[in-house]
């Protein structure tokens, strides 16, 4: 069986590597360019494991490229498969495939479909994770189920690096035996409950921006839910300066301090202590500056309203 893999993040490389490791690697990979590596946050370069796989490699920006869909026709596979990349693929390209496309969503579909479901999940306090495979349509995310693996979460505790890392890893425990099934001639295609659906908005890295204005369990919430892989929460010092935090928790000790929402209550020992918008303080226990954070420093603008 002829396939094709498309994909340009960490789990296309997770995909890859379970094909190879079953004696099934792609013919051809289809990545994006290396100057576009911006275009995701989680990036993987393709090209060195594709060579090793002794697939050939294609690079292009878009999915409608026509070098793409001239290499397809040349090689008329029978399945294509897209994991780990955000672009539709038009009807002309679904159509070259003699199975059709497979894709891959990080979510218990048809619930969560949509952009950054990683977050979302999070986010709304989903408490059962998935990772999908499926055939893709017209529609986002709504074709019959090729495979599916659901698990429990809590959205208390995981983060997204974890709720990636095992989306991804069910994803590649389940792509080798799919991929056995339709060379044996078995197609598996359980049609989604659309009643059962839920879609999930776009997110930008300016919608990690804390608003120290809110709860400390909503703050803390917000930075393990778009931290690693994804660009992260993020505050600025008071000129300005931007202030990426990596880790935070809730700080163990209530009503102790007393100040504005994002002010510094204390720095030490590798914890910087913030005051959040319910008089709960977030402790801040990993970031990145350019900056400095001090004492009694408001962060976020320091245009805060008092609490209470």
């Amino acid at each position: 069986m002829r396939t094709v893999l498309i994909g340009a993040v960490e789990g296309s490389a997770v995909a890859l590597r379970a094909m190879m490791d079953a004696g099934m690697p792609p013919a051809l990979v289809v990545t994006l360019p290396l100057d576009r590596a911006a275009a995701h946050s989680d990036f993987a370069d393709l090209g060195p494991l594709a060579g090793a796989a002794g697939a050939r490699v294609l690079r292009v920006a878009r999915s409608d490229d026509p070098a793409l869909l001239a290499a397809l026709r040349e090689l008329a596979p029978d399945l294509v498969m897209a994991i780990g990349w955000s672009q539709l693929l038009g009807p002309e390209l679904r159509a070259i495939p003699r199975l059709g496309v497979l894709g891959f969503h990080p979510a218990p579909l048809p619930r969560m479909r949509g952009r950054a479901v990683i977050p979302w999940q999070i986010l709304t306090g989903q408490r059962q994770g998935g990772a999908t495979l499926f055939w893709i349509g017209e529609g986002i995310d709504d074709g019959p189920i090729a495979a599916q693996a659901v698990f429990p979460i809590d959205p208390d505790e995981i983060t997204a690096r974890a709720l990636y890392d095992r989306a991804v890893a069910e994803m590649a425990a389940l792509l080798p035996p799919l991929l056995a099934d339709l060379a044996a001639g078995r197609m598996p295609a359980a049609v989604q409950d659309h009643d059962q659906a839920t879609m999930c908005a776009r997110r930008r890295p300016q919608d990690g921006r804390i608003d120290w204005t809110a709860a400390g369990t909503r703050i803390e919430r917000l930075v393990r839910a778009v931290g690693e892989p994804y660009p992260g929460a993020t505050t600025t010092l008071a000129d300005g300066t931007p202030v990426r935090v990596n880790r935070a928790r809730l700080h163990p000790r209530e009503g102790y301090f007393v100040g504005l929402p994002g002010q510094v209550q204390q720095v030490g020992d590798g914890v910087a202590t913030v005051m959040c918008g319910d008089g709960a303080c977030l402790d801040l226990l990993d970031w990145t500056t350019e900056g400095r954070i001090t004492r009694h420093a408001m962060l976020g603008g320091g245009d805060h309203v008092p609490v209470g």
